[in-house]
Parts: structure tokens; C-alpha cells; sequence
């Protein structure tokens, strides 16, 4: 698939364009709404894709906290033994707590963690109907709030007797962004793990007590144009980190439910890398 449209995808997503917006540009960029209508599925997710819920060696439920501006909804999972665990907070992208998330929190249980996905939407009461609302969902999140709603995870953690109070998080595209400012603000955490995720303000950086770990697709110019500045940040304050560039592959290729930007290859190595990086600050 040609970069140009991959890159639209994800213009259409971060910006957001209008869904009409977006349509009508890749049929300008493909020739015709036909040759853009075969080329949607293998853009967007698809969460057929996922591994299926059912596992036997997990134990899984749906839990409620109390957020800034109203009640927090997480999915969380961990091993079926009953005992305390390191624990690792799971983010999601712009568009909430998907399938693939659960997924993906099921992948971070299954490597013997408690891990929890919280759903910012929540305080909404709302639940999309599909992506694109989900997106425009995101527009009505206040920025403080929405950072208090996932600081609070952490009050909520420590009333689990499943959980040892050893704390990570990882986060994805948004969740990335918002792992970067949990370091800042959870004095607590041990190791914060960011895909592909917006930098934070290099004054802040000095107040970040976790080791740091970052992941960058090698063709998203949109992020990784915050990489040396966060870099020199972190080595100027001493905090010790990890960040590795996966050459030639797009923003998301660790998400397996868009066919067209997945790259097994890199979303293989750098999860290998994340869970290598729990086992070394949470054990």
C-alpha cells in the first residue's frame, strides 16, 4: 500500500478529519470510490482479528473506580492463581477501550502480571458506536481531568489484594502520550512503557522517577520529531531509559487489527522488549 495513504489514515485519525473529508481524498489518491472502499478494511481495525477472550489460565472481570469527573470503568485480567502481582496499567488509543486493548491486557496477564485497562470514556456514559464517534468522543475529554481519571487507577490498585504495589504502565499512540505524563506525575511507578506516543514537556522531565522505555515507528514523522529533545531530557536528568526506532515500518505496527499498518516483525521484538523491561523493574 502506498505511504500517501497510509499517512492520510493517520492524519484522518489524529486530527481528525471528517470521515467525509477523509473519503473523499482517498478516492482522489486511489481513483475511485470503489478502488477506496476495498482498501478500508485493511486501514481500519478489525477486531475479528483478536485472540478470543476464553483462556482458562486467566481469571478476567470489569471493575468501576472513582474518577475526577465521574466513575472510571477498567477490564482487568491476571493470572487465575490467587496471589499479588506486579501490576501494569494498560492505555489505550483515541478510541477507547478496544477489543484490542482487552487483548492486549490479556498479553500482559498472561506473562504473569495484574494488569488493568482503564476506558477514559467512562465519565461519558456514552459507549461508540464506532471508531469514528469514539474519536469525537475524545474532543470532549478535559486534558486534567482525563490525567486525574488515569492517576486514580493507582488508589484503586492499592486496595487489590492481587496487586504487590509494584507499579508500570504501557500505552499506545494516545495511551503513549499519557504513559510519558504518568511518569511525570506517579512518583510511584517503576517503569513507564510508551508506543509511539506523544513527548512531554521537557521541564517536566526532571520529575520523572521511573525507567523509561520508548518505541518509534521509523515512517511516523509526526511523532518522531520529539524524539531528540525528550532524549536529551532524559539524560540531562539522569533518568534511566530505553528507546528504540523500528526502520520502515508506520505509527500503530504493533496494533494487529489494521492490517495495513501491523508489522509483525517489529510489533514481535519491541512487545519482547516491554515485557523483558517489566520482568527487569517489577520482579
Amino acid at each position: 500500500m502506498k505511504q500517501e495513504i497510509i499517512d492520510l489514515y493517520d492524519e484522518y485519525t489524529h486530527r481528525p478529519l471528517s470521515r467525509q473529508e477523509f473519503l473523499q481524498r482517498l478516492i482522489t489518491l486511489v481513483g475511485s470510490a470503489a478502488a477506496a472502499s476495498a482498501l478500508l478494511p485493511l486501514l481500519e481495525s478489525n477486531y475479528s482479528q483478536r485472540i478470543l477472550a476464553d483462556d482458562d489460565e486467566l481469571f478476567s472481570e470489569t471493575i468501576s473506580y472513582p474518577g475526577a469527573n465521574g466513575t472510571m470503568k477498567a477490564y482487568v485480567a491476571r493470572p487465575k492463581k490467587r496471589k499479588s502481582y506486579p501490576t501494569v496499567v494498560v492505555i489505550h488509543e483515541n478510541r477507547g477501550l478496544t477489543p484490542h486493548i482487552e487483548d492486549v491486557t490479556r498479553r500482559v496477564a498472561r506473562a504473569g502480571f495484574l494488569a488493568i485497562a482503564p476506558n477514559a470514556l467512562a465519565p461519558l456514559n456514552i459507549t461508540p458506536k464506532d471508531e469514528d464517534e469514539a474519536r469525537t468522543l475524545f474532543t470532549q475529554l478535559k486534558a486534567e481531568d482525563n490525567l486525574q481519571n488515569f492517576i486514580k487507577v493507582f488508589d484503586y490498585l492499592k486496595t487489590r489484594r492481587d496487586s504487590n504495589h509494584k507499579f508500570a504502565c504501557v500505552g499506545f499512540c494516545w495511551g503513549g502520550a499519557m504513559a510519558n505524563n504518568l511518569a511525570i506525575n506517579v512518583p510511584q511507578l517503576k517503569a513507564a512503557v510508551a508506543f509511539y506516543g506523544r513527548q512531554p514537556k521537557a521541564e517536566e522531565v526532571g520529575k520523572i522517577k521511573a525507567a523509561i522505555q520508548l518505541h518509534y515507528a521509523g515512517l511516523d514523522t509526526r511523532i518522531n520529531e520529539g524524539i531528540a529533545t525528550y532524549e536529551e531530557a532524559l539524560k540531562t536528568a539522569g533518568i534511566a531509559y530505553e528507546s528504540y526506532l523500528y526502520e520502515g515500518v508506520n505509527h500503530a505496527f504493533h496494533n494487529d487489527t489494521s492490517a495495513a499498518r501491523y508489522n509483525e516483525a517489529a510489533a514481535k521484538l519491541a512487545w519482547e522488549r516491554t515485557l523483558a523491561f517489566f520482568a527487569k523493574y517489577l520482579r
